[in-house]
């Protein structure tokens, strides 16, 4: 298979590109290995007639986006291959034409960063049988609907699963208590300037939906940080990602929201979950 240098752009590139697209069709065009992931997983797209000219092809996107902001899509299995081969950290979420997968999925299955995989073709019966032998398969769909409902579902368990990874046999949550409560949970801060630096922060990561940034921006004060901590939103997934790999810069951006969360009443609720005492 033909081999191409990786791009991680913002408009629409050739078809045998693979290429990354975000919700800001403004911003600079960045190179993969400056971007930074915010959140604990990716959602791979591989099929050799994607077509980011069609309107189908847009309208899946449309779709995707309301679940996971940043898309990777191949029309080449083995830079997609390429591309899995090299995460570390996050786990992925995959979709693939019935013709690839039967080929590629086999031989990647085993691969831990490998989270969940749906199968995207026009034929279901035709590819059920391979697809059915193969646990990280969710299912074979013919509409993208489907694949976002479960997405959705399978999102939201990774996160929740995350949470409990150890960090060097440690909870990471119990080493923020012991290493950050002094320090962030002193200090006094401007809401208004923070949220903002934290809107800002997020968008140059082009890694979390607009309209979430927004809402965020807007709607911060109107709710309960236990709300928005639990809100189908990116601060549960983007907070448990600092805390699990101590990313002092999510960390710090965060600080505010980490500080209303233990001033709430009922943080204990959520401590008491993870057996932290503040």
């Amino acid at each position: 298979m033909s081999k191409q240098k990786p791009a991680t752009t913002v408009t629409s590139g050739a078809a045998a590109m693979p290429t990354t697209t975000m919700n800001n069709p403004a911003a600079a065009v960045l190179p993969r290995p400056m971007r930074r992931v915010l959140q604990n997983f990716l959602l791979v797209w591989l099929d050799a007639n994607l077509d980011e000219s069609k309107k189908d092809f847009k309208k899946s996107l449309r779709h995707l986006r309301r679940v996971v902001a940043s898309i990777t899509t191949f029309t080449d299995a083995q830079e997609c291959v390429n591309f899995l081969s090299e995460i570390k950290r996050e786990k992925v979420f995959m979709i693939v034409s019935g013709s690839l997968g039967q080929h590629v999925i086999p031989d990647i299955e085993a691969w831990s960063q490998l989270e969940s995989v749906y199968v995207f073709c026009r034929d279901q019966v035709a590819h059920e049988q391979w697809a059915s032998k193969i646990s990280k398969v969710k299912g074979v769909h013919t509409k993208i609907k489907p694949i976002c409902k479960a997405l959705q579902i399978d999102r939201e368990n990774c996160d929740r699963a995350m949470i409990s990874i150890s960090f060097n046999g440690i909870d990471p949550l119990f080493m923020y208590t012991q290493l950050l409560k002094e320090t962030l949970l002193d200090i006094e801060d401007d809401d208004a300037k923070s949220i903002k630096e934290l809107a800002e922060y997020c968008r140059l990561q082009d890694d979390i939906d607009e309209s979430k940034i927004r809402k965020i921006e807007k709607e911060y004060r109107d709710h309960t940080p236990i709300w928005w901590y639990t809100a189908p939103y990116f601060i549960y997934s983007m907070l448990n990602r600092g805390l699990r790999l101590m990313d002092v810069d999510i960390i710090i951006k965060m600080g505010f929201f980490i500080r209303h969360l233990h001033q709430y009443r009922n943080f204990s609720e959520i401590t008491q979950a993870y057996c932290i005492h503040l």
